[in-house]
């Protein structure tokens, strides 16, 4: 009867907590559709450029699963390939072909030496097709898949640490009365919003370093740019998932709470941080990326560490980051009238 009486408590107790129930069947449907729509999705089609190939030298080639565009000079091919438009172009030196891949993407470079392979079956011995000269605008042949995945795992175990340490901190300054206290003092709701993102901000800013100067210094991860603006972009990521794991405490009433947000808001963002080509997504699914911060301190990292690029170029994505966390802390501002005016 005693151990009746404790089940039946226990699921009373679930019950009553409507978001556990459904978070416990809504979450895994979720992550498996996911997961279904990115392995079950379209196989990479290369992105080709042909640099002043002869007509009758194409008439040979086998032009299919691949998008083949002409190019007239290699400065107009590697102005596609600095872009991302392609993702590797030919020329013929000597009645030979040559190739020059972009290099950063693992799965982009398999596709298209594949591809290669096909096309010119008909043209040349395999012998010569494996003897081809091939340049790499960045990164190498040496190149590992973690060198790529790398950055994005750094940015992505970045941004949930800091939003499940956030989150759980601020929910224990209001259940513990601290913050109740706070908005009863002549302090303003901004001031406070402030001083919380201030203060977990100095430890954020340790932990970013850290794992920063681990990730590439002690585990080797290839860094062509300036550790820096890996730095600065992880910082930036840190404070969105910081503003953003304090606004979602202000909707949780214990710390269970705080961990349903995590298949909800963190979880679904690593399919749109880059670890997965969204080229390869269904087209409905693949528009859900830009919504999400990973994807842009993702996007910046990545630049910086594989293909060596400045401020210049990735600075679009830190205005993005800055501006996400902007627009949280003026959330968080807000959601301070929920527990009391001042």
């Amino acid at each position: 009867m005693r151990i009746q009486a404790l089940v039946i408590r226990i699921l009373r107790q679930f019950l009553r907590d409507k978001r556990t129930m459904a978070l416990m069947i809504l979450a895994p449907i979720l992550i498996l559709t996911m997961l279904n729509l990115v392995f079950n999705g379209r196989d990479y089609i290369p992105k080709v450029g042909l640099v002043d190939f002869p007509a009758q030298v194409k008439e040979q080639l086998n032009l299919d699963d691949a998008k083949v565009k002409d190019y007239t000079s290699t400065t107009d091919a590697e102005k596609a390939l600095k872009t991302g438009k392609l993702d590797g172009y030919l020329t013929l030196k000597e009645n030979k072909p040559s190739i020059t891949l972009e290099g950063s993407d693992p799965t982009a470079n398999r596709a298209f030496m594949l591809w290669v392979q096909e096309a010119f079956k008909p043209f040349m011995p395999k012998s010569d097709i494996g003897e081809m000269a091939v340049d790499y605008l960045h990164g190498s042949d040496s190149m590992s898949q973690f060198d790529y995945f790398g950055p994005v795992l750094l940015a992505y175990f970045a941004f949930f640490f800091v939003f499940l340490i956030a989150g759980v901190s601020f929910l224990r300054e209001r259940t513990s009365g601290t913050l109740e206290r706070l908005l009863s003092s002549p302090l303003r709701r901004w001031e406070i919003v402030a001083g919380y993102v201030l203060g977990f901000g100095i430890f954020t800013t340790i932990q970013a370093t850290v794992i920063t100067w681990y990730g590439i210094y002690i585990l080797d991860m290839l860094m062509e740019g300036s550790f820096l603006l890996v730095l600065l972009t992880i910082l930036l990521l840190s404070f969105t998932a910081l503003t953003l794991g304090i606004l979602l405490s202000a909707f949780a009433n214990n710390e269970m709470q705080i961990i349903q947000f995590i298949p909800l808001v963190i979880v679904p963002q690593v399919f749109f941080s880059g670890l997965f080509n969204l080229e390869t997504m269904s087209e409905w699914l693949s528009w859900i990326g830009p919504f999400t911060p990973l994807y842009y301190a993702a996007n910046a990292v990545r630049d910086v560490m594989v293909r060596g690029y400045g401020f210049g170029e990735i600075y679009p994505d830190l205005l993005l980051l800055f501006g996400l966390s902007l627009l949280f802390m003026v959330l968080n501002v807000a959601a301070l009238k929920k527990h009391r005016k001042v």
